[in-house]
């Protein structure tokens, strides 16, 4: 076995994109409009976890730009680079987020953007949990995914060919809610990535907060 045979694959996926990933989804609107409906919302100076923080941009810099803290955690060395000297104002960390300990009750707001597809489902539930878990009480958590009945399926993303799996998106509205997590708004944007090989996607965006019990 070689030593990428043995890393994350979305280790292996986001190390190959770098900044193409950027320039294909920073300006998605569906994506800004969730960090401007988070930003209307947390507290002053607030701690906010950043899942799958990539290049930093836009998730990070806009939370910077409002005067919060971001800790922002990516499998990829060559992603956490990147953000690294984009948004030296944040802090981000090479870990891979479901061996990362999280200190409970301990951030304002979590962002997972994108960041599920390359778990399997087991793992997307419990990591769910956990991130209710660091949440505050108040909290707010804002997700995005591709909502889709498909466990381990190989899709060509970017030209290249990755194994993905989700939930269809009652799944992953029940997989939230399991969580501890309330579901105050549902988005349902399609959006076609700045990429040549790119096709329209159906996204799914999930605006929820920890209310004060969880199960």
């Amino acid at each position: 076995m070689t030593r990428e045979d043995q890393r994350p694959p979305a280790a292996v996926l986001f190390d190959a994109l770098g900044a193409a990933y950027e320039k294909a989804f920073a300006h998605a609107p569906a994506h800004l409009a969730a960090l401007e409906w988070l930003v209307e919302r947390l507290p002053s100076a607030a701690h906010v976890l950043d899942v799958g923080s990539g290049t930093g941009r836009p998730t990070a810099a806009a939370l910077v730009a409002a005067g919060h803290s971001v800790l922002g955690v990516d499998v990829s060395p060559v992603m956490v680079e990147l953000a690294g000297r984009q948004v030296p104002e944040a802090e981000f960390r090479h870990a891979d987020i479901r061996e990362l300990p999280l200190e409970s009750e301990s951030f304002d707001g979590v962002c997972v953007f994108f960041s599920l597809l390359q778990m399997s489902r087991a793992e997307q539930s419990a990591l769910l949990r956990r991130l209710a878990g660091a949440l505050r009480p108040g909290g707010y958590l804002v997700l995005a995914t591709v909502a889709a009945d498909v466990e381990d399926v190989e899709v060509v993303f970017m030209g290249r060919a990755v194994r993905a799996t989700s939930f269809a998106e009652e799944g992953v509205v029940a997989a939230v809610a399991e969580a501890g997590l309330t579901v105050l708004a549902r988005q349902h944007p399609t959006f076609t990535p700045d990429h040549p090989d790119a096709a329209p996607e159906p996204h799914l965006f999930l605006y929820c907060r920890r209310d004060a019990e969880r199960p």
